[in-house]
């Protein structure tokens, strides 16, 4: 028995590491044919900061007018806003294919991708690369070093390490996320994901924390679809803020239980999966 799983070991990592090797390839693919349109580049970057920029704008003239909302100070909001927005921008760059999984399931594109010997949820997501998730990027990762500068945190080794950690794990959370609900398009038989635009725009409340909305809002944003594990609980962890400030410390752990759900709904879909038909 430990002589096969000794066998067994060399064999998973070898496969994870052909996935991510293939996972880079098609994302530096699409990365080439992307550049190749420089004005586009530009365009969907500088879009990005805009639209994302306003948002700032919208959050700077509320506590113009009130110094704090439930106990939270407007650098302390902006963190929470800049995680949201750096994680939103690291799952548009590295899984924006999740968002053609409708139109790649109902209209043939996913046959292709069971004919090849690379696991279709991995062809699915590294399919496209969102461009303008570079200006998310920037602009949240800016956003997050002043807020950072402005907040009581003493930004020890441990606590920077930590923070990292909790970024990632953000990131992973949203990906996961967009992967279970974009699934839907294998039981909706639409080219359009308007499920899942629902669910990410239900997830927009986690820009801002999750104690200023009621009960129902605050469970269905921590347990249900675990958006505020983006922004409210890592930011809670770091700033040591409330009693279940603990909470954020699990953000790894919801990121690989966010990672595992889009992959069992992904597959569960693949099982009724009948074929566009041409």
């Amino acid at each position: 028995m430990a002589s096969a799983q000794a066998v067994a070991a060399p064999g998973v990592l070898a496969r994870v590491r052909r996935n991510a090797w293939l996972y880079r390839r098609c994302l530096g693919a699409h990365l080439r044919s992307t550049l190749e349109y420089e004005a586009d580049f530009w365009i969907m970057s500088v879009s990005a900061v805009i639209a994302q920029g306003v948002g700032i704008v919208f959050l700077w003239a509320i506590f113009g007018s009130i110094p704090e909302i439930n106990g939270w100070t407007f650098w302390d909001v902006a963190m929470i806003y800049a995680l949201v927005v750096l994680s939103e921008g690291l799952s548009v760059l590295f899984a924006q294919g999740a968002w053609s999984m409708a139109f790649t399931v109902n209209l043939g594109g996913f046959d292709a991708l069971l004919l090849r010997p690379f696991s279709p949820v991995l062809q699915v997501l590294s399919s496209e690369i969102g461009m303008n998730g570079l200006g998310n990027v920037a602009l949240g990762g800016a956003l997050l070093g002043v807020s950072v500068a402005h907040v009581d945190v003493a930004w020890t080794p441990a606590t920077i390490a930590l923070f990292v950690v909790l970024v990632v794990s953000a990131a992973l959370v949203k990906v996961g996320l967009n992967t279970a609900t974009n699934a839907a398009a294998f039981w909706i038989k639409t080219p359009w994901s308007m499920f899942a635009f629902s669910m990410h725009t239900f997830g927009e409340l986690a820009r801002f924390p999750i104690t200023i909305y009621g009960i129902g809002v605050r469970l269905a944003l921590s347990v249900v679809l675990p958006y505020a594990f983006m922004s409210y609980f890592p930011a809670q962890a770091v700033l040591s803020t409330g009693t279940a400030h603990w909470l954020g410390f699990l953000t790894p752990l919801v990121a690989v239980w966010c990672l595992v759900l889009g992959a069992l709904v992904f597959r569960r879909g693949m099982l009724r999966y009948e074929s566009a038909g041409n």
